[in-house]
């Protein structure tokens, strides 16, 4: 059998009933951006889409139609399996270039929130890049345009009495006294909270079963990665510079990075050995740490 033909992604049939067209085309819209649907690959037949999402054939007829229209896919014709297209739409796998942050990561995460169970697992200094990213699935879930049922995300970040290599002052600490690891501390545990707070509003607002831990990791991680419902891993590396900060009315010389910069080179499973095995084989370090070194973590001064 053509495995173009199979069950996407080995997902399940759809318990959602009477999906519309639109959310019909923003999981397949979704599925094409992450990877697990190939350029030039076939696309189930519309019959099987049609008993996958439990809709009628005219449904996924006019959700083709969109990402045709959106030049993700060719060929769509009546009763015919259509093929992903090699267009600019696609934006994820080892012919995508890699992007700063704040360019690559938020369509990325939007994408991941068209699934019904969305997964975010991260590792990074401080979560400012991830809930610039998150701005715009919450407001599309707001407008009533997403509505994934359970949301799942992990977090590892340094813990708080660690000795930092980045940010940390370029002469090394005074005595006892560290407004650079002060500030990152800060900022670590605000931005913490306001992802905390913004996803678990969802229950309340929307009914959507969300789940937000934290973990403290001994070390300063040397890269920020982003693994997005166990298809996709966005990597990128800190990259050090010395520079002059103001903290606390005085003007310091420290060693940092600029996060939201750092080029973020995407990886999606299904793309190729190498995407697959590297996807793969961050999720198994990701685990080994959540599950061996690291250790509970409070969002606290």
């Amino acid at each position: 059998m053509d495995p173009g033909n199979a069950s996407v992604n080995g997902r399940k049939k759809s318990q959602r009933p009477q999906r519309t067209h639109r959310e019909v085309a923003d999981e397949l819209r979704a599925r094409i951006r992450s990877g697990a649907l190939r350029p030039g690959q076939r696309m189930p037949t519309q019959a099987q889409l049609a008993a996958e999402f439990g809709v009628e054939r005219p449904v996924v007829r006019r959700a083709l139609r969109i990402l045709q229209s959106e030049e993700l896919i060719t060929n769509v014709a009546r009763g015919a399996p259509a093929t992903v297209a090699a267009g600019p739409g696609i934006a994820a796998g080892p012919a995508a270039p890699p992007q700063p942050t704040t360019v690559a990561l938020a369509p990325r995460i939007a994408t991941a929130f068209a699934a019904e169970h969305v997964e975010i697992d991260a590792v990074c200094l401080t979560l400012i890049s991830l809930n610039l990213a998150l701005g715009e699935p919450l407001r599309q879930i707001h407008a009533g345009r997403l509505k994934p049922a359970k949301v799942d995300v992990r977090v590892l970040l340094p813990g708080r009495n660690i000795d930092l290599a980045f940010p940390a002052p370029v002469g090394g600490r005074d005595g006892a006294e560290d407004p650079v690891h002060e500030r990152w501390l800060a900022m670590r545990n605000a931005q913490g909270q306001v992802l905390r707070h913004n996803l678990l509003a969802l229950r309340a607002t929307h009914g959507i079963d969300v789940r937000v831990s934290f973990r403290a990791l001994p070390f300063t991680p040397p890269v920020k990665l982003y693994l997005l419902n166990g298809v996709e891993a966005l990597f990128a590396y800190y990259t050090v510079s010395r520079r002059e900060a103001r903290i606390d009315e005085e003007n310091l010389q420290m060693y940092d990075t600029q996060g939201v910069r750092s080029m973020l080179f995407d990886f999606a499973q299904g793309t190729g050995l190498r995407d697959t095995t590297f996807v793969e084989q961050s999720h198994l370090w990701f685990n080994a740490l959540w599950e061996t070194i690291s250790s509970e973590l409070e969002l606290t001064s």
